[in-house]
C-alpha cells in the first residue's frame, strides 16, 4: 500500500496532463481531469438511470433498497418538510417505505417506518440514514437517530422485523455508543454501513469525529475529521466492540482535511468491498470505492462514481442548493449475492429539493 503522500505526488503530476486523459467512456473529459488509473472497474460499469420518487415539498434523502419475499423492491428513505431546508435531516427527519415492482422504479409511499419519539428517546427529534439488511432471517433497519437536534448524540440504532412491512420492534437504547471523552469517535455515531462475515460474526462499521476537533473548526463549512472504525459483536443485537485498530480509515494526514462518509459494505468473491462518498480524496463531487482481503485493513481508494453533470445536464443550482452536483449516500441493491443497482441521493430535481437518483450495474 503506497502512503498517501506518494499517491497525492503521483496524482498532482498526472494533473498537469488532464485535458489529453481518457474519460471512463473512452472520450477527453474536462469535466473530470483524473487519469484513468484512478478509475474503478465499478464505475465503468455503472448505466444512469435517473431520478424516482420526486415529493412535493418533501426532501428525500438515504435511500436503501432490498428486495422482498413478494418478489419487489422495497424502498427505505430518508424524508423531511421542504420548508425546513436541507439542515431539516438533523431535527425533522423520519424513515419511510416506497415500494416498486422493479428496481428502477416507479416507486408509490406506502408508509412512515420510523418517526422521532419526542422527549426523552435517544432518537427524539430525528430518524435518519436508514440502511436495510436481511441478517438471519429477520429485516434488519440500521439507522441513526438523535435526541437534541444536534449531531452530538447522534446515535446508532437497530429496528427488526420479520418483513419489510414491519411491524418493527425499536429499541430503548442505540446500538453503539461514541467512545470516551477525547477519542476519535467521542462526539458521535452515525452512518452505519453492516455485513455479517463469514466467520459468523457481526461487523458494523460506523463513522464519528472528535468534540474537540469540531469545536475548534467552529464556523468553517467542514467541522472536524471523518473517520471510519469498525465495531464486531457474536450477536445481531450485541454488545458491540470496537477494533481495537480503530480508525480503519482515516484521511486526517493529508493537508486539506481529506475526508469521507455515507459508507455501504459488502462481500463479493470473498473481498469486503467499501462505497463511500469523498470529502476531499479526490474531491467533493465523486465516490470512492475500497476493497479489502480482511476488511480491517484498506487500500487507497479509487472513483467509485463521478460528479452528477457527468451522467446528467441540469438547469443552474439555485441557491439553496449547496450540494448540488453530487451524489450522496450510496447504498447498493444487492441479487443473488451481486450489486445490480447503486441508488444515490442528489439534489435537484422537479421540485429543487433532493431524490434518489439510480445507477444500473453492468
Amino acid at each position: 500500500m503506497i502512503s498517501r503522500r506518494t499517491f497525492m505526488t503521483q496524482l498532482s503530476c498526472s494533473l498537469l496532463f488532464a485535458k489529453t486523459v481518457l474519460s471512463e467512456s473512452g472520450k477527453p473529459s474536462e469535466r473530470f481531469p483524473y487519469p484513468g488509473k484512478y478509475i474503478s472497474r465499478f464505475c465503468k460499469e455503472l448505466q444512469p438511470v435517473g431520478r424516482v420518487l420526486e415529493l412535493k415539498e418533501t426532501y428525500v434523502w438515504c435511500n436503501s433498497p432490498t428486495l422482498g419475499p413478494d418478489g419487489k423492491i422495497h424502498l427505505f428513505f430518508s424524508r423531511w418538510p421542504a420548508k425546513y431546508g436541507m439542515g431539516g435531516w438533523i431535527h425533522k427527519c423520519e424513515i419511510a417505505r416506497a415500494v416498486a415492482d422493479s428496481p428502477e422504479g416507479p416507486y408509490h409511499v406506502a408508509e412512515t417506518v420510523l418517526a422521532p419519539r419526542g422527549e426523552g428517546y435517544w432518537d427524539g427529534t430525528t430518524c435518519h440514514n436508514p440502511h436495510i439488511q436481511v441478517v438471519d432471517g429477520k429485516y434488519c433497519l440500521f439507522y441513526m437517530g438523535n435526541s437534541n437536534g444536534k449531531t452530538h448524540t447522534k446515535r446508532i440504532g437497530l429496528a427488526i422485523a420479520d418483513s419489510p412491512e414491519g411491524p418493527w420492534h425499536r429499541p430503548d437504547e442505540p446500538l453503539l455508543d461514541p467512545g470516551p471523552e477525547g477519542a476519535w469517535d467521542d462526539h458521535c455515531t452515525t452512518n452505519p454501513a453492516f455485513i455479517k462475515h463469514p466467520n459468523g460474526q457481526y461487523w458494523l462499521y460506523y463513522k464519528s469525529w472528535n468534540t474537540a476537533e469540531h469545536e475548534a473548526a467552529r464556523g468553517k463549512s467542514i467541522r472536524g475529521n471523518r473517520k471510519y472504525g469498525l465495531a464486531i459483536a457474536d450477536s445481531l443485537q450485541g454488545p458491540y466492540i470496537k477494533h481495537p485498530d480503530n480508525p480503519l480509515i482515516d484521511f486526517s494526514g493529508g493537508k486539506a482535511n481529506e475526508q469521507l462518509e455515507d459508507a455501504y459494505v459488502w462481500i463479493e468473491k470473498g473481498h469486503i468491498k467499501l462505497i463511500a462518498r469523498d470529502m476531499g480524496f479526490f474531491d467533493h463531487n465523486v465516490g470512492l470505492i475500497f476493497e479489502s482481503r480482511d476488511g480491517i485493513h484498506w487500500p487507497q481508494p479509487e472513483i467509485a462514481y463521478f460528479a452528477a453533470d457527468h451522467y446528467i445536464d441540469q438547469p443552474p443550482a439555485p441557491p439553496h442548493l449547496k450540494r448540488y452536483n453530487r451524489f450522496e449516500r450510496p447504498q447498493l441493491l444487492m441479487q443473488d449475492g451481486k450489486p445490480t443497482h447503486l441508488f444515490t441521493t442528489s439534489q435537484g430535481g422537479t421540485y429543487m429539493t433532493a431524490t434518489p437518483f439510480i445507477f444500473k450495474i453492468l
